[in-house]
């Protein structure tokens, strides 16, 4: 049977993945090694993650590994060699203000760790489709210079901007910017991404996304938007608010959507390509819509503070233009709304 490879198996997309894969018929092998839990504590642990997947799906193997690891991984696909037809690749240092604490295992895990991976693909399994979760961090601070209006509830592009109907999309400069310690992590490892896939005829694909979210999401305060902010909420937790007055926005995907996207391009791969995948229109908010939205939901209040003071290299406003991937793979669509996540956040963390 055909196999599928998944890095990061134990967490949000990663997850979100194998299941998808397992789903379509493919034997599906995880590594992860739960460093989640040493980036934001016990609560962020991905273990349980892990142990669910065991017990849910049958096709599934779990391999304890660390993705930098260059023996570990080549050893792994070649075990499987030309059974192997995906490797999705989202093992990552996900958080710009943890990268800038430890900047070299930050650079090792989100750059080297890609190089190894896809290293270990190409001497073993060249057929193979490569996925790899990037981010929109990979644009540094430039979108920060987008002509923003101040709304009641959000900042908002000029309405005459060439992104304000539907997005940023992927003709925006990676230079010239503030990236942060992590987004300049990820842009190494998805111009390498790109690099096996023009160089050595790979099939690579890199997904540069927005906010990605979902009930599997271990929400910290370092990493992740929607799912902390319900969890501060549902536990009575402070929220701190950071930077521009709370209306900054983001579009937000649901990781099960996300792994769709990549499951349509493994069946019609290409060599070096590049995406940006988020919520766009469908499902983008700024905090201050966030809170209300969760609390309407909840029927809880979020205790929250605002500190003036943004975080380096942040974005006032995300919207991802998707439209090159919908010409694409035209039978890809959303699944879910912004309502929805909430909701099924929500009751994960009841």
């Amino acid at each position: 049977m055909a196999v599928a490879i998944v890095t990061g198996s134990s967490g949000l997309v990663g997850s979100a993945c194998v299941r998808h894969v397992a789903a379509q018929g493919m034997d599906v092998v995880g590594v992860d090694n739960d460093m989640r839990r040493y980036f934001f504590g016990d609560d962020a642990s991905t273990a349980p993650n892990a142990e669910q997947l065991c017990r849910d799906v049958r096709q599934y193997r779990h391999v304890q590994a660390d993705v930098r690891d260059r023996d570990a991984m080549s050893a792994l696909c070649a075990e499987y060699g030309d059974r192997v037809e995906l490797v999705i690749h989202t093992a990552a240092q996900p958080s710009h203000d943890w990268a800038a604490r430890e900047p070299l295992t930050d650079f090792s895990i989100n750059a080297e760790a890609t190089l190894v991976t896809l290293e270990a693909l190409r001497q073993h399994c060249p057929d193979a489709t490569y996925v790899f979760c990037s981010t929109n961090k990979v644009y540094g601070d430039t979108p920060n210079r987008l002509p923003l209006v101040e709304q009641e509830s959000r900042w908002e592009p000029e309405p005459t901007h060439p992104y304000a109907e539907h997005g940023i999309d992927e003709s925006m400069s990676v230079d010239a910017s503030m990236h942060s310690i992590f987004g300049a992590s990820k842009l190494a490892a998805d111009v390498m991404t790109q690099e096996y896939g023009r160089y050595f005829g790979l099939k690579t694909g890199v997904f540069r996304c927005g906010c990605i979210t979902g009930p599997a999401h271990a929400g910290a305060p370092l990493h992740g938007f929607l799912a902390y902010l319900v969890r501060c909420a549902m536990t009575g937790d402070r929220y701190s608010i950071l930077g521009y007055k709370g209306k900054q926005v983001r579009d937000n995907i649901h990781a099960d959507d996300l792994a769709s996207a990549f499951w349509h391009f493994h069946q019609e791969p290409k060599s070096g390509a590049v995406y940006n995948m988020g919520g766009s229109r469908f499902a983008s908010c700024s905090i201050l819509e966030a809170i209300e939205l969760v609390e309407q939901l909840s029927g809880k209040t979020l205790a929250h503070e605002y500190v003036d003071q943004a975080r380096a290299g942040d974005h006032i406003w995300w919207i991802s233009d998707v439209r090159r991937f919908q010409r694409d793979y035209s039978q890809w669509a959303y699944q879910h709304d912004l309502k929805s996540m909430v909701e099924q956040i929500i009751e994960a963390n009841r």
